[in-house]
């Protein structure tokens, strides 16, 4: 297991990529994923940040509780949950799709994938264990695309899209989320201390906008 340490520093983001997707990257594989979303106009439905703590309105009590039943309700794709937060108008999460009976073919094998330059590139698929590098990326055939990233974060965005309508006709999230594939354990570490330490840095962070 990874020992958490709060960093300093605040986390940029730059290793973040829209939720355009990676191509020939399968979102189903097994890999370690972290995703933003935003609600749309960046309003404040889930709660305030008071002295550096998260308070949650209904509505992200609400955004909270969808996402815990998010690894209940997908048993079957062996989920596992990293570090998550609900800030006023955005949702940070690190979400790890096993090994499962959707991904076994088509190279969801926890293999390192190696040799590209930028902030899409994947190099990590596992963060338990770092095997050794694979020198050429899987091959282009995904598994059913109801079993994937996407997937994952349409359910979640409709389960608490249904119920926070209740409390607030008006609410919605932004159409895009952002995405990010986890490259390694460092990485992994640092966007950890980024989502502990986001109530510490919103006066500061990027989202905030009123």
């Amino acid at each position: 297991m990874l020992t958490i340490k709060k960093m300093p520093d605040k986390f940029r983001n730059k290793y973040r990529i829209s939720s355009t997707r990676l191509q020939n990257w399968d979102y189903g594989r097994n890999a370690a994923y972290f995703v933003t979303i935003c609600t749309q106009g960046r309003e404040h439905y889930f709660g305030d940040v008071v002295d550096g703590e998260m308070q949650l309105s209904a509505i992200g009590e609400l955004a909270e509780t969808e996402w815990l039943k998010t690894f209940d309700m997908r048993s079957d794709m062996n989920l596992i949950m990293g570090e998550f937060i609900i800030m006023p108008n955005h949702f940070h999460a690190i979400i790890i799709i096993g090994k499962n009976q959707y991904n076994t073919d088509g190279g969801g094998d926890g293999h390192v994938v190696d040799g590209g330059v930028g902030d899409g590139d994947v190099e990590t698929q596992c963060i338990a264990s770092l095997p050794q590098t694979q020198q050429t990326p899987p091959a282009n055939q995904f598994g059913p695309q109801r079993k994937n990233l996407a997937s994952i974060i349409r359910g979640f965005k409709i389960g608490v899209t249904i119920n926070a309508r209740k409390i607030n006709p008006d609410f919605a999230w932004q159409a895009r989320y952002h995405d990010h594939i986890i490259r390694n354990n460092e990485l992994f570490e640092r966007i950890c201390n980024y989502i502990i330490s986001n109530p510490d840095n919103w006066d500061a962070d990027r989202n905030k906008t009123n």
